[in-house]
């Protein structure tokens, strides 16, 4: 397991204008994006046993966290 969090800066670095101007634009994907960094939060907290949870729930979260990861990427290559 790696602690290295996947912040959306990370994962989309080239996309931060049109994050921003998404989130501005679009309450939709600004939930989106909260949920991404919160979900993304509660696995950097589990893998650095800050909040420590089982396998399986941080197994669950980091397919939540991949299928937000989906929707933001759908929406910058729609936008």
């Amino acid at each position: 397991m790696s602690n290295t969090p996947h912040t959306l800066h990370d994962e989309f670095p080239d996309d931060m204008d049109k994050i921003h101007a998404l989130k501005i634009s679009n309450p939709e994907f600004a939930q989106v994006l909260e949920k991404y960094d919160e979900i993304n939060d509660q696995i950097h907290r589990a893998e650095t046993r800050i909040e420590p949870i089982s396998d399986q729930a941080e197994e669950i979260l980091r397919k939540q966290r991949l299928a937000l990861k989906d929707k933001i990427a759908s929406a910058l290559s729609a936008a």
